[in-house]
């Protein structure tokens, strides 16, 4: 096993011993002012007396020694008196870029509530002002530039031992559409959830903004965009940056994965079946929208006292999100007892044009999910079928909303699905707020209170009929930080699909067990059902026999529940310990 002694220190800045008794510190091998000025080593007024003396801090913090708690409080005490959501999140950006575990603790401590502001829909106003907003370099950005100089460029990282990676293009940012430069922020929101939710050290975790130019022509001829300056690379040449891209970080990290993140519909389909096998990588919003939205449904059905095999099912937007939610659910029908070509049957997509149908025109990923208009058992008359007319042809009882198309989901397309079952089944899931296609006030309201209800970005619960309605958050963040705890746990040579699937499952059974009256954890458990998904991803990989860690196989699944947890990074100050003069261990 690798040792202390004879592996690159875990950072160019510091390294992580243990003493003779097993506790673990820190040896800093920078001290004074620029100690200070490094976000993973930087404790502020928590650096003790002894650490000040012996490192060199001696006149340059406030005298005050104050633990992690009390410097929790005193920034949330700030932070509450921030106001607007773009504030609060630059807010967090600052502690994030200055005192790392503190940023943590703080967001650990306040998950429910920050996390719409680190992540999904502030995210979105964030990405959008990112020029505006950048203070100071994080992550990793290669581009055009620079990307024939790519391992030059990763060997600048100061991490020797990164194990994620959030990558994105900005090609395709919620349903903001191109952000060039600016989808950085996602990768950055992405990996604090990583780091928060599913137990990954922040050490561990880079993010990369792939700068391969933006087709908006304002970002280009706005002095002030810090990207390049150019229209994006399409076909062979783009293909040629994300190989350069991926063959640098394999010789850089050869055990990190890959998530790709907000590429448009092409590419995201093109880069992922690329590359899978190559790094082990996933697409979030193919396959953890996907594994998400098949969790929330499957509650759903176990409510209604029903079997996701029973349900015709509407996805409305035929996007990454979409396409890669309909291939889930076929996934899960199949799992219930039905053959390919039944689950294909019960499963209806519309793009901006209509139904999918084998007579359209139709991008090569939206094809398999297309209906022969000739097979239909309901009307279709020489046009384009739309939504209401889907619902009703369909026997629609589940409405899933990928769309980004803001009230999509009128009172005649939701009153129609009720038409089919009491209890009608509705998913308005696009992000950010303002695309959702319904409210879920609305919805609850159109249908007497009898609809499950779940949005994509977080709604305040609804009072209606003396009944409170809690809203389930269908959030990727209750898959992809428990999916790559555990392909990073497993040492898993490649993410399958298989593994993508027991996450849905695993978040199933999680939510039915510790909340058996909701569709989705609340966000504050999300680490817990990070650790469910983590360990049963780890399972499915030893069942593909794509898991590489050595012992796995020996473990039972409480004690391999118990080494997830055993894993799980918790924010808290590490005691520093100054190198000897002789280079020795201290």
């Amino acid at each position: 096993m690798t040792t202390t002694e004879d592996r690159l220190p875990l950072t160019a800045h510091y390294d992580v011993r243990r003493d003779a008794a097993g506790h673990r510190y820190l040896e800093p091998f920078v001290r004074g002012f620029d100690l200070t000025r490094i976000p993973l080593l930087n404790k502020g007024t928590a650096f003790t007396e002894e650490e000040r003396e012996a490192l060199g801090l001696d006149g340059l913090i406030a005298p005050q020694v104050d633990s992690l708690e009390t410097l929790v409080d005193r920034l949330y005490r700030d932070y509450v008196r921030v106001q607007e959501p773009l504030d609060k999140h630059v807010f967090l950006r600052d502690l994030q870029d200055r005192n790392e575990v503190l940023f943590y603790a703080l967001l650990a401590a306040h998950v429910e509530e920050m996390l719409p502001v680190v992540y999904t829909p502030t995210v979105g106003l964030a990405v959008q002002q990112f020029s505006r907003i950048y203070r100071v370099p994080r992550g990793l950005v290669l581009s055009t530039r620079d990307i024939d100089r790519a391992e030059g460029t990763l060997a600048n990282v100061p991490l020797n031992d990164v194990r994620i990676i959030v990558a994105t293009d900005s090609s395709a940012i919620l349903g903001i559409g191109d952000q060039g430069f600016g989808g950085l922020g996602i990768s950055i929101g992405k990996l604090s959830l990583y780091v928060v939710a599913g137990g990954v050290g922040p050490d561990k975790t880079l993010p990369v903004e792939l700068d391969v130019g933006t087709n908006r022509q304002d970002l280009i001829d706005d002095p002030d965009y810090l990207g390049v300056h150019h229209r994006r690379l399409t076909g062979d040449e783009y293909l040629a940056f994300v190989d350069r891209f991926v063959e640098a970080t394999r010789r850089r990290y050869p055990k990190a994965i890959i998530q790709w993140e907000d590429f448009s519909r092409d590419a995201a389909f093109t880069v992922l079946e690329r590359y899978r096998k190559v790094v082990p990588s996933f697409n979030d919003d193919i396959q953890g929208t996907g594994a998400v939205v098949l969790a929330g449904l499957l509650n759903a059905c176990r409510l209604k006292g029903e079997r996701l095999r029973d349900q015709r099912i509407v996805v409305h937007g035929a996007g990454a999100g979409g396409i890669g939610v309909t291939d889930a659910l076929r996934r899960g029908l199949m799992r219930d007892g039905l053959s390919d070509e039944e689950a294909r049957a019960r499963l209806f997509v519309l793009d901006q044009t209509g139904l999918l149908l084998r007579d359209r025109e139709l991008d090569g990923y939206k094809r398999p999910y297309a209906h022969d208009s000739a097979t239909l058992d309901f009307t279709y008359a020489d046009r384009a079928l739309g939504l209401l007319e889907t619902v009703q042809g369909a026997g629609a009882t589940i409405l899933v909303g990928l769309s980004g198309v803001a009230g999509a989901f009128g009172e005649d397309v939701v009153r129609a699905v009720q038409a089919n079952t009491r209890q009608p089944i509705v998913f308005p899931l696009s992000n950010p707020t303002a695309h959702c296609e319904a409210l879920p006030e609305d919805v609850l309201r159109w249908t007497n209170g009898e609809a499950l209800v779940a949005t994509g970005s977080p709604f305040h619960p609804v009072e209606l009929g003396g009944r409170t309605h809690p809203i389930g958050q269908g959030n990727n963040a209750f898959i992809f930080p428990g999916l790559g705890f555990g392909a990073i746990l497993a040492g898993a040579r490649e993410i399958t699909d298989e593994m993508v699937l027991e996450a849905a499952y695993a978040l199933a059974d999680y939510t039915g067990r510790e909340h058996p009256e909701r569709l989705y954890p609340p966000v504050a458990d999300l680490p817990g059902a990070s650790v469910e998904v983590a360990a049963r991803v780890i399972r499915q990989a030893l069942r593909d026999g794509v898991a590489q860690e050595p012992g796995l196989g020996e473990l039972d699944d409480p004690a391999l529940t118990e080494r997830v947890r055993a894993k799980f990074w918790r924010p808290k100050y590490l005691p520093f310990r100054a190198p000897r003069a002789d280079g020795a261990r201290s």
